[in-house]
């Protein structure tokens, strides 16, 4: 089969480190074009808009939107408008309406869209879920703690409304336990910290249970200094789990089980090529729905003014 002529939306920092070297790697694709306002991909076709690029290019088959998520649903209806399939950075939408609906655009046009949650790809991932669903587990805690200067500076759209805030990193970690627990979740309490000068918030504690009473919690914050925590610690009765690193590492009881080299956005085109050629979408909304439920259901704390 001929590669999928893709082209990438919003070249940032993001794209460069992670998208940029995944599609070079896998011959599933060909990088066409690439639309953005500040940035550009040497060595191929660039333009300022997404409607100016499909315009332009009308080879494209497939487009990567790495925008911030207050831009996305414009730029994936074009897309999808345009008759191409459509991958969405994590988070995948500003709001689950939004998403909900271009799920719906997607499969009235016979194309797909891909909800990416890069997390989930982590290389400890896939045993942490199996070894839970092999054991009782008596209770979980999430602990996703880093500095928000060192990987978002200076980016004011992740303080705005819809930016998300703190739960940029932690729906990453919303990510994987909705993946490895056996059962659904639903947030039951949430306390969120907003800073007196922005509209996110830049801490949550968040409480959750299941159908069988779970005990969960989950601590996010973006004032970590030091060492970056991102954790899940599962107590069960086969021992202490912990899938540390953001998914990297996989330890029972204090001894190393699982460790590969970390390939998060090369598994996910290849999951993009998979869902392409198969003719489907893959659109799980359950991290967001929790962000949405936190939200709704959380107290506000407003604490001191933030200043990168």
């Amino acid at each position: 089969m001929a590669p999928i002529k893709i082209a990438l939306v919003g070249i940032g920092k993001i794209v460069r480190d992670q998208h940029l070297p995944a599609i070079a790697k896998n011959s599933d694709y060909q990088l066409i074009a690439a639309a953005s306002r500040h940035g550009t991909v040497d060595g191929i076709d660039n333009f300022k808009s997404i409607e100016a690029m499909l315009d332009a290019v009308p080879a494209i088959e497939a487009v990567s939107l790495c925008m911030p998520p207050q831009y996305r649903y414009e730029a994936a209806r074009v897309a999808l408008d345009a008759g191409k399939h459509v991958f969405l950075e994590k988070p995948p939408g500003a709001t689950l309406s939004e998403v909900a609906d271009l799920e719906a655009l997607a499969a009235s046009k016979g194309l797909s869209l891909f909800a990416s949650w890069h997390s989930r790809y982590a290389p400890a991932v896939e045993a942490a879920k199996s070894f839970l669903a092999s054991t009782t587990i008596n209770d979980v805690q999430v602990i996703w703690k880093e500095d928000v200067r060192h990987w978002h500076p200076n980016q004011e759209w992740i303080w705005a409304a819809g930016g998300l805030g703190v739960f940029d990193p932690g729906i990453n970690a919303l990510s994987i336990v909705t993946h490895i627990l056996p059962r659904p979740l639903f947030v039951t309490k949430a306390v969120l910290e907003f800073p007196e000068n922005r509209d996110a918030p830049i801490a949550a504690s968040i409480t959750f249970t299941d159908g069988q009473k779970l005990p969960v919690a989950a601590e996010f914050d973006w004032r970590q200094t030091g060492k970056q925590s991102w954790d899940i610690v599962a107590r069960t009765a086969a021992g202490e789990m912990v899938l540390s690193e953001g998914g990297a590492k996989l330890s029972i009881d204090g001894k190393l089980v699982h460790e590969e080299p970390e390939q998060e956005y090369p598994m996910l085109y290849r999951r993009f090529a998979e869902i392409v050629k198969a003719g489907k979408s893959d659109v799980d909304l359950a991290p967001l729905r929790h962000v949405a439920d936190a939200f709704m259901l959380g107290k506000r704390k407003f604490v001191e003014a933030f200043h990168d």
